[in-house]
């Protein structure tokens, strides 16, 4: 299966993300992975858990949202630097960064979510 985050659920859910909607992400991204086969369906259960993380920590809940983020990162942690059209290693790095400032009680100073970053930017609309 190729994952194609330029339509459809991925796309809808990846917009949502960047507007830090992540339950709305999350429901998009699950469309998609309840009719995955692997290696996408274990890659996608793994970005729904960063949106479920970053939710439960726009709701306080940081031992939720460290403990999302830990599952997240293991699932991760076996996918090449790119895998999906997604920059796997450099969301890894950030979301071991979040962990490291969550446990450190310094969520405060966060001021960005992690970007997910894809392979090749997504066409300009209204440019071919």
């Amino acid at each position: 299966m190729t994952l194609d985050w330029n339509s459809g659920e991925l796309a809808d859910g990846l917009r949502c993300y960047c507007h830090e909607e992540f339950f709305e992400a999350h429901e998009h991204w699950e469309a998609v992975w309840l009719r995955s086969q692997e290696p996408e369906k274990t890659f996608l259960q793994a970005l729904i858990q960063v949106t479920a993380a970053f939710h439960h920590l726009q709701r306080n809940n940081v031992y939720g949202a460290i403990s999302l983020l830990k599952a997240a990162l293991r699932r991760l942690e076996p996918y090449p630097a790119v895998f999906g059209g997604v920059a796997v290693g450099t969301l890894r790095e950030e979301l071991l960064s979040w962990v490291r400032v969550l446990e450190a009680g310094k969520s405060a100073s966060i001021q960005t979510f992690p970007r997910i970053e894809l392979d090749k930017p997504l066409p300009e609309v209204g440019t071919a």
